[in-house]
């Protein structure tokens, strides 16, 4: 991962500094603004590098492509725009003993992701 150092550091600076989850395109197109020769395969192989580092990690919505965020962040939840199809972190706690399960199931893990029309797009 230590090749193409400039596009790397550039493709990690952009997924940090977004404060929510980039889809590669987004990422592609905020970091040719810092490097304008960046090219998608770049940005392909090296989210791949990331991932495999564990400096970031895929966000996974039903049916689309994956999306990016910084590893280390808080326990959060995801907000979809239905008109911008943005994704946002919402830090927002929901307790496991608060969850609609089966009054025999134990929940262990679980994800959560909203839907909606954001701030701007309302």
């Amino acid at each position: 991962m230590e090749r193409n150092t400039r596009q790397r550091n550039t493709i990690l600076n952009v997924i940090s500094e977004a404060g929510r989850p980039l889809s590669t395109q987004e990422i592609h197109e905020m970091g040719r603004a810092d490097v304008p020769s960046l090219s998608v395969a770049t940005v392909y192989r090296t989210l791949k590098d990331l991932v495999a580092a564990e400096w970031i990690l895929p966000v996974r919505l039903p049916g689309e492509a994956d999306r990016y965020e910084m590893a280390k962040l808080d326990d959060h939840y995801h907000f979809k725009c239905s008109s911008c199809n943005r994704v946002f972190d919402v830090h927002e706690r929901i307790k496991k003993n608060n969850l609609l399960a089966p009054h025999d199931f134990v929940v262990e893990k679980y994800d959560l992701i909203l839907y909606g029309q954001c701030s701007e797009c309302r």
